[in-house]
């Protein structure tokens, strides 16, 4: 479902790039609906940097309005942002609360919804909250819990964007490799076993004993396809080096014999 009746009112805002970090954030998050109250000194070319050019389109469609009443006018709900607690704001809304519970529930219904946020100085004041329906809370560490303008409203869409997706989100991943069978980890476990012994890593007596603690750590995880291929290409290498140093070192003590001649 898309964010197409969400609007982000941000309330006197002091600094014209913090606005166009917003409208950066966004575009990301599928959210164009911006809604200027009374903004201090704005200026959109002080903003279109920093919402680059994929969200020029936002700010050139960004509504300005001279109060809070305007901006909130039309909406079935508006929520305040706040990072302060006490006297009558209770039972304040984390983000993933209020995307649930009020933010897309009124979003499927039809309704637009207002996602109020406050000057970066000192945020909604009381007055201005009690327009609001509901306070949202960034859960923050208590020796900052202010946040970054831009960076409030990115955490609040995200909310909103990831529960509204009809299939949660999920990374592909690797590729999915078989695991290997056990004729190829002992080849595996062999070819270790040589290229280990030929750069006199394993002793050449009862080499299988000195052996064991690599098959141990071999069998304490699920070995792919891919890993085997790595690392028989590793231990091919190992073995060819090492043969390229015993030539060379059988080289040089003929020379030597010869010269003591």
């Amino acid at each position: 479902m898309p964010l197409s009746l969400l609007d982000i009112v941000l309330f006197r805002p002091k600094y014209a790039e913090n606005v166009g970090s917003v409208a950066r954030a966004m575009l990301n998050m599928g959210c164009k609906n911006l809604v200027l109250v009374d903004p201090q000194g704005y200026e959109v070319d002080r903003a279109l940097p920093l919402a680059t050019f994929h969200a020029r389109h936002i700010l050139e469609g960004a509504r300005q309005v001279p109060t809070l009443r305007e901006a909130l006018a039309g909406t079935a709900c508006a929520l305040g942002t706040t990072a302060r607690t006490g006297g009558w704001r209770k039972g304040l809304r984390t983000p993933a609360r209020a995307a649930d519970e009020e933010i897309l529930p009124r979003l499927r219904e039809g309704g637009r919804v207002a996602l109020v946020f406050g000057p970066e100085d000192k945020g909604l004041t009381n007055e201005e909250t009690s327009l609001c329906d509901q306070l949202v809370m960034i859960p923050a560490h208590p020796d900052c819990t202010s946040f970054n303008l831009s960076q409030a409203v990115l955490i609040l869409l995200y909310e909103c964007f990831q529960k509204s997706l009809e299939k949660p989100y999920t990374p592909a991943g690797p590729p999915t490799e078989r695991d290997v069978s056990f004729e190829e980890r002992d080849t595996l476990l062999q070819n270790i076993q040589g290229a280990l012994t030929e750069i006199d890593f394993l002793r050449d007596q009862n080499a299988d004993y000195w052996m064991l603690p690599v098959r141990r750590l071999f069998g304490r995880f699920r070995l792919r396809r891919n890993e085997y291929n790595l690392l028989m290409g590793i231990c091919r290498q190992i073995r060819w080096v090492a043969g390229k140093a015993n030539v060379c070192a059988k080289t040089s003590g003929s020379a030597a014999d010869g010269n003591g001649e």
